[in-house]
């Protein structure tokens, strides 16, 4: 018994080693700039990055040496990854949490194909299940993988104020999925917000299907009609590349951003 006992110890005591250990490591990334030859990788595939303010910047560069520990990148169809390609990857995703406490906590995968890539969807209708195969630019699962096109993530990363950015959607779906489920509500720690976030989301949301069911264009992409989620995602995509518009034409759908975010993309310089 004393024999099983002191075993029990000893494995948890290195049990809780581990962890302080792990934790330490973990603060030690997110206290590190990046490299001036990483630093210069991001700015120049990520133009959006030099604009934000120096804390959030700063805060961002720690999280992306955290990401790149994090995550395992692997390339598909022949594509090989290279620090060039994961750099300005994790510079998005990283953009999107340099102001709040959410982290991809169960992200460890992303897959690059070179281009558009096919996917396998199952659609249901009642008992009926309909497998079909469909062409995308990036898809987010939920706890992982993410799945990208590097041409149309360097395209979207350097075009930064059309609104369209394939890596912030895709990472704004794995945030969403944070809170549980993936239906357009992150979590957000406490009622009052959530009840905010809510009330925000679901105006912004009929009225931009209204507006599309009398055949009138909506400021965010009409991809966001799809679904609540998909409605946050291309949300987000416009909160960073076009900040001044989405204030203006969504006023409260901006707030419910800049609160979740804690990021106000229309005052940077």
């Amino acid at each position: 018994m004393l024999f099983v006992f002191a075993a029990f110890t000893l494995a948890l005591a290195f049990w809780v080693y581990r962890v302080w250990r792990r934790r330490k490591w973990r603060q030690w990334l997110l206290n590190q700039p990046l490299s001036e030859a990483d630093r210069e990788i991001v700015l120049a595939r990520v133009p959006l990055f030099a604009r934000m303010p120096e804390d959030l910047r700063r805060s961002a560069e720690g999280k992306i040496n955290l990401f790149l520990d994090q995550v395992d990148f692997y390339g598909c169809d022949g594509l090989e990854v290279t620090d060039e390609m994961m750099l300005p990857i994790a510079a998005q995703a990283c953009m999107l949490v340099a102001g709040n406490d959410s982290w991809y906590s169960t992200l460890r995968t992303i897959l690059l194909y070179p281009g558009a890539f096919k996917s396998q969807r199952a659609e249901r209708d009642g008992y009926v299940i309909t497998e079909r195969e469909t062409v995308r630019i990036g898809e987010s699962w939920a706890r992982g993988p993410v799945i990208l096109s590097w041409a149309d993530s360097v395209r979207g990363a350097f075009i930064d104020d059309d609104g369209h950015n394939v890596v912030f959607h895709e990472f704004a779906h794995q945030l969403d999925d944070l809170s549980g489920n993936t239906d357009g509500v992150p979590y957000l720690g406490d009622a009052t917000r959530h009840a905010a976030w809510v009330e925000a989301f679901r105006e912004a949301f009929e009225r931009h299907n209204r507006l599309l069911e009398i055949g009138k264009r909506p400021f965010l992409d009409a991809y966001g009609a799809t679904a609540p989620e998909e409605l946050f995602a291309v949300a987000v995509e416009a909160f960073f590349e076009q900040p001044q518009a989405l204030e203006r034409e969504e006023h409260g759908l901006y707030r419910a951003l800049q609160s979740y975010f804690r990021q106000d993309p229309a005052r940077w310089g």
